[in-house]
């Protein structure tokens, strides 16, 4: 998911430290809003039992890609505005509707809300953590966007070859890998602010959103495989 953003990813260094400080209070302060729409999402996907073109995965990762891109065309050219805004948290809200389809899968299990409290809890302490390093050290890490960016094409190529041949273990290892890769990308995102290479809150709340979304989608995968309790 994160790919799509990152191609129209921007921003330019050596702002100052003020305005840097501004940017990074905005992205939090979004960040936190953009959860209201995502829960809500959720939990209207979950009352709607909604399933997105659930009998042909392919064809709905493709829909998926489609409306995702043109959330993220329409808030990257509204960035500096409040259209922005509201077209970020129209987008949570339908990345809500979409994570209602594993939630659902989750509370099918007997141990359902603890796994998701688990996942939840689990990001929370990932995103602080890294955050804290990236807001703290001196370094600058925007070397490791091509790496990333390198490892996340590979993820995904192996992601939709998994949905024609259905292998557990690798869509287990995939979950893994995408844990550490999104976590990653929380500390480098981060990092940009803090360096000065991202000067607009909009977008930059857009990419650690994705992040932390990915993190917890990939955490709850691994939690209801290992830990999952049927009735």
């Amino acid at each position: 998911m994160n790919s799509n953003y990152e191609v129209i990813r921007g921003g330019t260094a050596g702002g100052s430290a003020l305005q840097t400080n501004r940017v990074l209070r905005n992205t939090y302060a979004l960040l936190a809003l953009s959860m209201v729409p995502t829960v809500l999402g959720a939990l209207v996907g979950i009352q709607m039992q909604f399933s997105f073109l659930a009998g042909s995965p392919f064809m709905a990762f493709l829909l998926f890609i489609g409306v995702a891109w043109g959330f993220m065309w329409g808030i990257e050219k509204n960035k500096n505005s409040g259209v922005g805004v509201a077209l970020l948290l129209g987008f949570t809200f339908f990345m809500g509707l979409m994570l209602s389809r594993i939630l659902q899968v989750a509370l099918g299990f007997s141990n359902g809300g603890t796994l998701i409290g688990l996942a939840a809890g689990g990001t929370g302490a990932i995103f602080f953590a890294l955050a804290g390093v990236a807001s703290t050290t001196k370094r600058d890490l925007s070397g490791l966007g091509k790496f990333l960016f390198a490892g996340l094409l590979l993820g995904l190529v192996a992601m939709i070859a998994n949905m024609f041949f259905q292998i557990p273990a690798l869509s287990l290892a995939l979950s893994a890998i995408f844990v550490v890769l999104f976590s990653a990308y929380i500390l480098y995102d981060i990092n940009r602010i803090v360096q000065g290479g991202e000067t607009n809150y909009v977008s930059a709340t857009l990419a650690v959103y994705l992040d932390i979304y990915n993190v917890f989608v990939s955490l709850l995968h691994l939690l209801m495989a290992f830990s999952g309790e049927r009735d």
